[in-house]
């Protein structure tokens, strides 16, 4: 087998698939199922945001870039500073985040084009490093990468750690492979989760970008959950399980590496790459995204965010009935300024001071001035009402 043939990332697909994955795929799409099934859309909007925030701090760590929820939180808002170490991350940061949101965005109008496409992963590079500085598209000091472009060029061959990626002139051949065989419109409900799997692993095997390819792998993966029905409108992220592992911080970087191993003798497949690696790997991967769906489901599930809500009012100290307004925005989506009297008892102008403080705080907005409130989920809010979700800050 030449050692440039887009064969040489074969098998695509963990097949024969194993009971193991079989039963992976079903408790996946069923946990999926039940994330926001008591959550008002509204309230699952909100809760989606906070969850991009939280995608982008372990997409980060597992970078090695360490950005708090709070410079990310800044950084969405615009509040980047003008110079300094921090500066290109935070960028980095609010790009991951706008991105994110534009995916979830086209999905839910149902014009999300397929994620495996080479075009589409293009449009990701591309977006990911739209406003980036100099700095940023500075590669080892050798190249400057120009965003959304495979490698192409004589001399932007690169090696990754042991693993030797195809060279530049092979790369289109590869993903125009790529996307014959992870191509969601092609593949059963089943066969998608497992090309989920299996495509976060070959696309970083291609390595078909300079840099920015792990990256654009974690977003592609959150795409095609979209896709392949477990994403749960945005509600759980893949990168948190990817950056903790299911029992090591290690696993990812252990299990990328484990998968590049070659064909391990006749029983062992008949692609160039190991079968059993693949089907070790993708098992891996959807326990990890498994994980992460009861995680959310757990922490999202309102008969345990009630009690948070109230926890959260008496923290900032207010009286006792801004937890019924809380609760309510949580059930209803939304809420009236003129509904806050009867929610709370209060008379009008109690009820309007109380509102004017909540809104103050930044736990319930609105779109005008004058509009129905709604949960905001601040950093600040997360840290109390979603504890765990990231690590203690």
């Amino acid at each position: 087998m030449e050692l440039e043939s887009p064969s040489r990332m074969e098998p695509a697909l963990p097949e024969p698939v194993s009971g193991e994955l079989l039963d992976l795929v079903a408790e996946l799409s069923s946990a999926a199922g039940a994330v926001d099934a008591r959550l008002h859309p509204t309230s699952a909007a909100g809760l989606a945001e906070a969850v991009r925030m939280m995608n982008c701090y372990f997409s980060n760590l597992i970078e090695g870039h360490n950005t708090t929820p709070h410079e990310i939180e800044a950084a969405v808002a615009n509040y980047i500073p003008n110079h300094g170490d921090r500066r290109n991350l935070l960028i980095e940061a609010r790009a991951h985040i706008r991105l994110q949101r534009e995916i979830d965005r086209q999905h839910a109008a149902g014009a999300l084009p397929d994620p495996a496409s080479p075009n589409f992963i293009r449009w990701l590079h591309r977006e990911f490093y739209n406003g980036a500085t100099a700095d940023m598209l500075d590669v080892e000091g050798r190249f400057t990468m120009v965003p959304g472009e495979f490698r192409a060029l004589p001399g932007e061959d690169v090696t990754v750690g042991r693993h030797q990626p195809p060279s530049a002139s092979a790369v289109a051949a590869f993903m125009a492979h790529f996307e014959t065989r992870y191509r969601l419109a092609r593949l059963g409900a089943g066969s998608r989760l497992l090309a989920m799997a299996a495509a976060h692993h070959r696309l970083n095997y291609i390595h078909p970008f300079l840099d920015g390819n792990g990256r654009v792998s974690r977003l592609m993966s959150h795409a095609m959950g979209l896709q392949a029905g477990v994403g749960a409108h945005g509600l759980w992220s893949v990168s948190r399980g990817l950056a903790r592992g299911l029992r090591s911080r290690r696993e990812y970087k252990l299990m990328m590496d484990r998968a590049d191993t070659p064909r391990q003798g006749d029983l062992d497949g008949r692609g160039n790459l190991s079968l059993s690696a693949l089907q070790e790997f993708c098992a891996w991967f959807l326990t990890v995204c498994l994980d992460q769906v009861r995680f959310m489901s757990r922490l999202f599930a309102l008969d345990a965010l009630m009690p948070r809500l109230r926890i959260y009012a008496e923290r900032r100290q207010w009286r006792p009935e801004a937890a019924l307004l809380l609760e309510r925005a949580m059930q209803q989506g939304e809420v009236s300024r003129g509904d806050a009297t009867a929610i709370t008892g209060l008379r009008e102008r109690s009820a309007r001071t109380l509102l004017g403080t909540m809104t103050g705080d930044g736990i319930l907005g609105s779109v005008t001035p004058k509009g129905p409130v709604s949960l905001r989920f601040r950093i600040d809010a997360i840290e109390i009402l979603f504890p765990g979700l990231f690590p203690e800050t």
